[in-house]
């Protein structure tokens, strides 16, 4: 069977600092932080008292849910996920099936980390009190992991691959990377692609406990994230959600569908927490090796990488993650590509930061800008003797970019490298 070119048609965002393309983008472009005091976790007495939590407007919940969806509704990520699923459906033109029959060429896989975790919290409480009747019937769908891809197959009709993937910070790579090889081989026209985070404390305590967030910033929440820095001291936890229509060039072509780019290839491995690996380290062999064999898998060679969305968290892998990135490509000084961290605007939103990572990447592609790597005035010196500090643009940098790398790593030595090209 012929392979197919697949590209882009459709976007969706639910960010920290912008829910919405237009306001996403406006976003990026001013270099606008979404990262706020965030006074629950002061009451709960965490080291980390900031976020990057979506502000969602609940009055307009109604355009993406019923009336007896809402009823009990207790799960933040299954609501940005079917936000940012819905609307990138929208931008890309297509219509939400009328009859009974499912729409056969259509499918999702759509990824999260956890699924209703204040629903669980809520539940736990209720059996603890010997109320189990009183659960109501969405506890299950709200709780199970693959609710965020149940919600959106059953509003939108999905015929074809309904899943959920799981890979903790790679999982939005990993799930675009799936719907590639999927509709590539033929076996889907179109799949929407994509991953979402709860929000709230029962998510992030895990990681203030283990000491890898900033809690030197409480007072200056906009100056808490600094990728790439001197003075970054861990990341600031957030949520939300991303989502990417993936099509067969044809079948966009046929329907005249808007176009952002094409999906070259991609790879995704793992280091097996060997050779310096862990369960959250990078074996630094491996990430070398994932991103040189998406350069493969795509057909293009280390000097065509004209930009890199880096995972950089604003912890003491930046400097690593540069060092495996120069050796990957062979790229060093002025000859690394322009790289940025949206981390600094939105904070590290776990299982669905790769997925938002990657729509601010496309965007980026499409429309030749590279948004302001803000807080890292003061250049980590590690990575200031890698790469020229002109590679990373303090202000918005006006840019033509013909391809770009995003790249992602996880805990579990997951490492995940998805290639987008202009279309052309």
């Amino acid at each position: 069977m012929k392979e197919r070119r697949v590209v882009i048609t459709g976007l969706g965002v639910v960010a920290p600092n912008g829910i919405g393309l237009q306001n996403f983008r406006s976003a990026l472009k001013e270099g606008r932080s979404g990262i706020r005091f965030d006074q629950q976790l002061a009451d709960l007495q965490f080291s980390c008292q900031v976020s990057g939590t979506p502000p969602i407007d609940k009055e307009n919940l109604h355009e993406y849910f019923t009336d007896l969806e809402l009823r009990n509704f207790n799960s933040t990520g299954i609501m940005y996920g079917v936000i940012a699923g819905l609307d990138a459906w929208k931008d890309a033109g297509l219509e939400i099936p009328a009859d009974e029959n499912p729409d056969w060429d259509s499918g999702t896989i759509f990824g999260a980390g956890t699924s209703g975790i204040e629903k669980f919290r809520e539940s736990i409480y209720k059996i603890d009190a010997l109320q189990t009747r009183r659960l109501g019937s969405t506890a299950v769908s709200q709780t199970m992991n693959s609710g965020i891809s149940a919600y959106l197959g059953g509003k939108l009709g999905l015929g074809n691959q309904v899943t959920t993937n799981s890979s903790a910070c790679t999982t939005g790579t990993e799930s675009i990377l799936m719907a590639f090889d999927r509709i590539k081989s033929g076996k889907a026209k179109r799949i929407l692609a994509g991953s979402t985070s709860d929000s709230g404390p029962y998510i992030w305590a895990g990681f203030d406990a283990i000491k890898v967030c900033n809690f030197k910033s409480n007072e200056n929440p906009k100056k808490a994230s600094r990728p790439m820095s001197a003075s970054a001291a861990g990341f600031v936890p957030g949520s939300g959600a991303g989502a990417l229509v993936i099509e067969d060039l044809e079948s966009a072509l046929a329907r005249n569908a808007k176009i952002y780019c094409e999906i070259l290839g991609g790879n995704i491995n793992s280091g097996g927490q060997r050779g310096g690996g862990s369960m959250t380290a990078p074996n630094s062999t491996a990430v070398e090796k994932c991103v040189k064999d998406a350069l493969k898998d795509s057909g293009i060679e280390a000097k065509d990488i004209d930009y890199i969305s880096g995972h950089l968290t604003a912890t003491s892998k930046d400097a690593t993650e540069i060092q495996n990135l120069s050796t990957a490509l062979n790229r060093s000084g002025k000859n690394f590509p322009s790289i940025n961290s949206l981390k600094a605007l939105t904070g590290h939103c776990l299982s669905a930061a790769a997925s938002i990572e990657c729509v601010a990447t496309v965007l980026q592609l499409s429309e030749n800008f590279i948004a302001p790597n803000i807080n890292c005035e003061d250049l980590n010196e590690e990575i200031s003797a890698m790469i020229d500090a002109d590679c990373i643009p303090l202000n918005l940098l006006e840019k033509e970019i013909n391809i770009a790398a995003k790249v992602s790593f996880g805990f579990g030595d997951v490492n995940g490298c998805v290639i987008f090209k202009k279309y052309s």
